[in-house]
């Protein structure tokens, strides 16, 4: 099912954009439709462009798989920027991913944002400022 249809058959209001996480998006749609992953993040150089809208809370997002198939709708409940380096176990536990500790979570975000950010030119650093968004589940595909 598209963005568009799944968007319509959820009777929901309001602005929503339509993305899939990087890196390994069936896997992680997967992971928020079963509950687990309640927390996403992204680097907030990204934000800066202004190409991309920032996420407020209340947005809501379509989550699309790899194949840009709608899978979900979750709505943002929290959003926050800090440096990598202080990002908490309880963030890295509500991301959801391998073990959900936050040794996890930076070996496999310092290798993600290091692959990310080289099509912008930039490099990870420890310190840079990742946008760090809670969210909660409001319709499954």
């Amino acid at each position: 099912m598209n963005a568009d249809e799944l968007w319509r058959r959820s009777g929901l209001n309001g602005y929503h954009e339509c993305w899939a996480f990087g890196g390994a998006p069936d896997k992680l749609a997967k992971l928020v439709i079963r509950g687990i992953k309640t927390a996403t993040c992204s680097a907030y150089a990204l934000y800066e462009s202004g190409k991309e809208k920032m996420p407020e809370v209340g947005d809501y997002s379509v989550i699309l798989d790899s194949k840009d198939n709608a899978v979900c709708i979750i709505e943002t409940t929290r959003v926050y920027v800090c440096p990598f380096n202080e990002v908490t176990a309880d963030h890295a536990y509500k991301e959801g991913e391998g073990d959900r500790s936050i040794e996890y979570w930076r070996d496999a975000h310092e290798e993600f944002f290091t692959d990310e950010l080289k099509d912008s030119d930039q490099e990870f650093s420890e310190d840079m400022k990742l946008v760090c968004e809670e969210f909660r589940l409001v319709y499954i595909a």
